[in-house]
């Protein structure tokens, strides 16, 4: 008997021990993650110090490349990043994804793109049996690689990784960075006591707290039933484009320098409120020229389409062919077959040239796409765009030349967009070299 209870004792003590060992494996993998990320976070708090105390070395991107071991032509190699982004919450009894969006980030051409997804659009096969499940934002509840596919399917890309954010990351990471200066496109008042969920906001330029711009981000409708404005877009459009230029905002005002005291507070979100697939070892060579990145490059748009009403439901159907030529305005790979050496250099002078215009674009088309298309084609011609704005509705597009350039720059500008009627404006108080007013001819 006591041979048998030594023996008892001895195989819990090697169970337990066995038990020990996977913990410590376990703990040890946690922890060697946790220091990689100490370690980049480390990188990003040194560079930026010694880029402070040595102002005439190194830049910081080419500090950080070091750190990593890069060297000037890794970038040269790199691949367009491109991610799915899906907003959820939690807190509602069926988790569905209000917020879809394509999103690329290019490091050889400082470039990116978003593209939002309506999450109405219709994805099932038989239009006489759609159900609401047939909505693409219901996809996400049945697996991520579902609704994954089903976006590289509309989009014609090839897209490996996913970010999921929890809204309440939102408005963790805006109230940790002090708030986001935004302007609100209209006065908005909703409520809805099913999801205490009540939308107080005045239009114009505001600083918005966590739980104001979960608000405005949210929002489609007033109580009255009115909306955003059809030259915006209206409901489910309007508040896409709203998101879009939230999102640049928030991007914008958390890379400043006076928020690198708060990248622990801000991964900490990240650990909490963000799933994603992306490798840790994958977004680690992007860091030194994401920190270089200007949120101005930032080209966005949405799937093109119309509301439809499938099987007594409303749903959005995308345009195919639209969409095509969309997703290649924004997700072109750039730079490829430009022929030889000499032919480079001359265009290459030339977009230096371009580059030293700037140029202010107004959308009067009553169309989101529009004016990123007319934005990328200047783009690629190496204009600078230094301003976007949008008014109401206007026949014909306009070339305004407001400080003299030359009048061949003009009508090379006209060439280029295969539209635009030619102005002189001696009075302008523009600080654009030249205003372009896109219309509703405009047909590119």
């Amino acid at each position: 008997m006591a041979k048998e209870k030594v023996e008892n004792i001895n195989k819990r003590e090697r169970i337990d021990k066995r038990g020990k060992n996977k913990r410590q494996k376990k703990k040890h993998k946690v922890l060697k993650a946790f220091l990689i990320l100490l370690l980049l976070i480390a990188i990003v708090i040194g560079a930026f110090v010694a880029y402070s105390t040595w102002k005439n070395g190194w830049g910081i991107t080419g500090m950080i490349q070091t750190a990593l071991g890069h060297d000037q032509d890794t970038v040269k190699t790199m691949e367009e990043f491109k991610v799915l982004v899906l907003g959820v919450s939690t807190d509602t009894s069926a988790v569905l994804t209000d917020t879809i969006i394509v999103a690329s980030y290019d490091p050889k051409t400082q470039t990116a793109s978003m593209l939002s997804i309506p999450r109405d659009t219709f994805v099932g096969k038989n239009e006489s049996s759609a159900t609401s499940y047939n909505k693409i934002n219901a996809l996400y509840q049945t697996n991520i690689d579902k609704i994954l596919s089903t976006v590289n399917d509309i989009t014609g890309l090839e897209i490996e990784y996913y970010v999921v954010v929890d809204t309440e990351a939102l408005i963790k990471l805006v109230d940790t960075i002090g708030g986001v200066e935004f302007n609100v496109p209209i006065n908005m008042d909703y409520d809805d006591s099913s999801q205490n969920l009540h939308i107080h906001l005045k239009a114009g330029l505001q600083k918005l707290n966590g739980e104001k711009s979960e608000n405005l981000v949210r929002f489609r409708h007033n109580n009255n039933g009115t909306s955003y404005p059809a030259s915006y877009g209206d409901n489910d459009l309007g508040r896409m484009r709203t998101q879009r230029e939230f999102i640049t905002q928030v991007i914008k005002q958390t890379i400043q320098l006076k928020n690198i005291t708060k990248i622990g507070e801000i991964m900490d979100i990240a650990y909490k409120y963000v799933k994603t697939n992306v490798d840790l070892s994958v977004a680690k060579d992007y860091i030194p020229y994401a920190l270089e990145f200007n949120v101005e490059n930032i080209q966005t748009g949405t799937l093109p389409g119309t509301p439809a009403k499938i099987n007594g439901l409303w749903f959005y159907k995308y345009n195919k062919a639209e969409t095509k030529e969309l997703v290649q305005q924004l997700f072109e790979t750039k730079g490829e077959n430009q022929g030889d050496e000499q032919s480079e250099e001359k265009d290459d002078t030339k977009i230096k040239e371009n580059a030293k215009i700037k140029i202010e674009l107004i959308n009067g088309s009553g169309v989101d796409s529009t004016l990123t298309a007319v934005e990328t084609i200047l783009k690629k011609q190496g204009y600078t765009i230094s301003k976007k704005t949008t008014t109401k509705e206007t026949k014909n597009t306009a070339i305004i030349n407001n400080t003299k350039v030359k009048q061949s720059i003009t009508e090379e500008i006209r060439e280029v967009l295969n539209a635009g009627i030619i102005q002189n404006s001696n009075n302008s108080s523009s600080t654009a070299d030249i205003t372009i007013i896109i219309g509703t001819n405009y047909n590119k």
